[in-house]
């Protein structure tokens, strides 16, 4: 067995750090936590298998091969102990500090004795990095302490409670053994619906892209991507949020002269609707029209448990009944 086992990101984060000489045996972990149910209280397998279901069913792989992908990554991290060595080699953003979470919170539960436990996370993005800059990273590794697997446990059992409280007192606890802890909590709570508009922030920034330019769909992904201080969405993902906007009782997007496609054609172009400027402008609140049914974390928004986000004061609240 090779004397490592590196857990990463995603499939891009492994080939350039083979193509950088690391012989070790990678487990990359690819699912997109900040979308679909998180909830508290399933086992790894229990929960694999809800995430599983999430993905496949948003289209984005067939059941049985995305099922097949989540056992086998599980049964390897199971077989963790079974390496001299493991290190968790993240990125700053919020894609990865859940992606992170999740192992910190098993590990805390399963210490790798006698394996030395390290993380390597840094504000370097891995995929779009040369073989030459993974090398130099490697003079960051730390090993990982008790008192950051107990924080890690912390989080994550915020983060799949059943309301947003628990996650959002994050923003007032001493956070910092995890140094990027606090943005991702911030920046995911930035996806509840806007208390006066009823859109995430994300939502919102593609209705200001588009008011002021209408864009081709590959160029609003890009524009979307620039107003980002740590980058985390993928362009699935992105066609979702524009699929929404698009499909809703009152579309606050439209794509001309045809639907929107993925991949989208090249003649394609979102245009903001009369909508889209009155809930940019605050004079239309897009869930009251909208019937909201979005999970996150453990959280799950619908008609009958709304959650507000108040970008200026930092704070969610709950719609009274």
């Amino acid at each position: 067995m090779t004397s490592r086992l590196i857990i990463t990101n995603g499939d891009a984060a492994v080939d350039v750090m083979k193509r950088a000489g690391l012989a070790d045996h990678f487990l990359p972990w690819r699912d997109v936590l900040y979308e679909g149910p998180v909830p508290a209280g399933l086992d790894l397998t229990s929960l694999s298998t809800l995430r599983a279901r999430f993905i496949s069913d948003r289209g984005w792989g067939e059941p049985e091969r995305v099922l097949h992908s989540f056992r086998e990554r599980d049964r390897e991290l199971e077989r963790a102990g079974n390496y001299p060595r493991i290190t968790l080699w993240f990125e700053h953003d919020l894609y990865d500090q859940l992606q992170i979470l999740q192992v910190l919170d098993w590990f805390c539960h399963h210490r790798p004795d006698p394996a030395a436990l390290s993380m390597v996370c840094t504000k370097n993005y891995l995929g779009p990095s040369s073989p030459d800059e993974i090398s130099a990273l490697m003079a960051h590794e730390e090993e990982v302490t008790t008192d950051q697997l107990e924080l890690a446990h912390h989080a994550w059992s915020a983060f799949t409670a059943p309301d947003p409280i628990p996650w959002t007192s994050l923003l007032d606890e001493e956070t910092s053994l995890l140094p990027f802890l606090r943005g991702a909590v911030l920046r995911l709570l930035e996806e509840y619906p806007h208390s006066g508009r009823g859109l995430s922030r994300t939502a919102l920034a593609i209705l200001r892209l588009i008011e002021q330019e209408s864009l081709p769909p590959g160029s609003l992904f890009a524009r979307y991507m620039e107003s980002e201080e740590h980058r985390f969405l993928g362009d699935a993902s992105f066609w979702f949020i524009l699929n929404s906007l698009a499909g809703s009782v009152t579309p606050l997007i439209h794509t001309q002269p045809e639907p929107l496609t993925l991949p989208a054609s090249s003649h394609q172009t979102v245009v903001i609707t009369n909508e889209g400027c009155e809930c940019l402008a605050g004079d239309r609140n897009w869930l009251d029209t909208h019937p909201i049914d979005q999970w996150i974390g453990g959280v799950h928004l619908t008609p009958d448990n709304r959650w507000w986000w108040d970008p200026d004061t930092q704070t969610v609240r709950k719609e009274e009944a």
